[in-house]
């Protein structure tokens, strides 16, 4: 069939509209303000084959991550129509525990195989584990949180209430998770509902053409631009904090092989999984690692499965990029992630000096607070991560307080916590001088306080607190973030990286988070 080009723009919009609407009807029904003012969640349609078409313009740690998700509901269940499968299992496409992931079928007519697939992952405030938000500093993974391998949580339509109550009964909010839980139900509904009308309108012949179409032209495109490299190895390293157990930094290390219009990544060298929990499973690496490649295109190309075809992914078993069960993941999703991209960058850099930026703020700074609510005497658990400093770039400064790289996520309203969680924000603003100096300066990082009014559990994965974000040709470091608590009588304790903590009404907690590195001598 010949493709059309104003069609097939036409069909790009069309594709990319349906994840897109997903996403609003999840931020619409969600119960969480993680999903409704974060919109921490990510949706994204596939085709027969479980290849993606579009996705939304949601989080890049989720999206490079989900085709594997999707591919093992594929492998282990055999789906009929209405039926839904759900998984968050880390070792089988999952980032960690809290992001669950719900995959649909979508038959056209009666009998045969699915014609598509749609799917929307979401992050959970709590799925259990050894402490509220399930993000604690864990040995292994079943200490993080409830393990769902993919199987059905809807069964032709009807909600499989046994799977429900096993699921419910093993967090510590659970009106809560039903509410988000019925929310990612919807979504993939209206997923359904807009691929059947496309089809009706166009034809599966036609939609399943431009579907294949939209792949091989963002293929062709990632090929363009890799063809545009200088052929050679590029290779750059950088490392953790630690694992929260250790203060031993963890390395990360690359070595881009570029050769006409392909790349192999290749990961070798990088340090043995930890104890602790910042391992990377392969879909993170695997994520982060297109993620950087995606950003070498400056057309508004769909990011589909056309953009892992020229990279090959090199990630040795047992590795911090390539962890094996039962490995904690919790911290790898956010904060590994965050440094594979800056390893990736530093090494796309010695090719490309005048197109990479420097170094954001390598972080997500996560927090995660959990109790019992003296309001109520309902459970409360409550989990944000917190912008920092965008590396400066060729031409233009690097932007201030803004999520970076692998997360994509909102700020969360100080209204909001205030009103959802036994806790006050005592101070939120930019952190000044804290951006790298440059022809091009880092941008600022954040300053964001809680104050406790009870008793909470509160755990904080961040990195960045030891060694700073990277600046770019001449230009200098970012400012490293720093974890701060304030008890109620006024002493101050600076606190680790990652560290478990249980603070009494009045006692706060200043989070500082890193400047992005500068580009060019100031």
């Amino acid at each position: 069939m010949r493709i059309d080009p104003i069609e097939f723009e036409i069909f790009k919009n069309l594709f990319v509209s349906v994840a897109e609407e997903m996403g609003v009807t999840l931020c619409r029904t969600g119960f969480s303000p993680n999903i409704k003012e974060r919109l921490d969640y990510s949706c994204a349609i596939y085709d027969a084959d479980g290849n993606t078409i579009a996705q939304g313009d949601h989080m890049p740690v989720h999206l490079g991550a989900m085709p594997l998700s999707v591919r093992a509901a594929i492998d282990h269940v055999a789906m009929a129509p209405g039926d839904v499968v759900i998984l968050n299992d880390p070792f089988r496409g999952g980032t960690h525990l809290p992001d669950i992931t719900l995959v649909s079928p979508v038959f056209l007519g009666r009998g045969g195989a699915p014609a598509f697939y749609v799917a929307n992952r979401a992050h959970h405030s709590d799925v259990g584990g050894m402490s509220p938000g399930s993000m604690p500093l864990a040995r292994e993974v079943y200490q993080e949180g409830l393990i769902i391998p993919p199987i059905r949580l809807v069964r032709r339509g009807q909600i499989d209430q046994d799977v429900l109550a096993l699921i419910l009964a093993n967090v510590r909010t659970p009106d809560e998770r039903e509410g988000d839980l019925t929310a990612q139900l919807a979504a993939n509904n209206v997923a359904d509902a807009r691929l059947r009308e496309i089809v009706d309108k166009y034809g599966r012949r036609r939609v399943a053409t431009y579907a294949t179409a939209a792949q091989d032209y963002t293929e062709r495109v990632l090929r363009s631009a890799i063809r545009a490299i200088p052929d050679g190895d590029y290779a750059f390293e950088d490392t953790l904090d630690g694992d929260g157990f250790s203060d031993r930094p963890i390395r990360i290390a690359v070595r881009i092989r570029i050769h006409g219009d392909g790349a192999t990544v290749d990961y070798t060298g990088s340090d043995p999984q930890t104890d602790g929990g910042v391992n990377a499973n392969y879909a993170i690496t695997l994520s982060a690692t297109l993620y950087a490649f995606r950003c070498l295109i400056d057309e508004d190309t769909l990011y589909n499965s056309g953009i892992s075809r020229p990279i090959e992914v090199i990630a040795p078993a047992g590795s911090i990029v390539n962890a094996q069960r039962p490995a904690a993941v919790a911290g790898g999703n956010v904060e590994t992630s965050q440094r594979i991209t800056d390893v990736m960058f530093g090494a796309l850099a010695k090719a490309l000096p005048e197109r990479i930026p420097a170094a954001s703020q390598g972080t997500m700074n996560n927090v995660t607070l959990g109790g019992t609510d003296p309001r109520d005497g309902r459970r409360f658990a409550y989990y944000e991560t917190i912008g920092g400093g965008m590396g400066g770039r060729n031409g233009l400064p690097g932007i201030s307080g803004v999520h970076t790289h692998m997360s994509n996520t909102r700020n969360t309203p100080v209204e909001a916590i205030e009103h959802y969680l036994p806790t006050r924000i005592r101070r939120y603003g930019l952190r000044e001088g804290s951006g790298g100096a440059g022809r091009y300066p880092g941008g600022e990082g954040i300053i964001r306080e809680y104050e406790m009014l009870c008793d909470t559990s509160v755990t904080v994965l961040s990195e960045r607190r030891e060694r700073p974000p990277y600046g770019a040709q001449g230009g200098d470091p970012g400012g490293c973030g720093r974890n701060t608590v304030i008890r109620a009588d006024g002493r101050e304790e600076t606190v680790g990286s990652k560290v478990q903590l249980r603070l009494g009404a009045g006692d706060r907690l200043r989070i500082e988070t890193p400047g992005g590195g500068g580009f060019g001598a100031a």
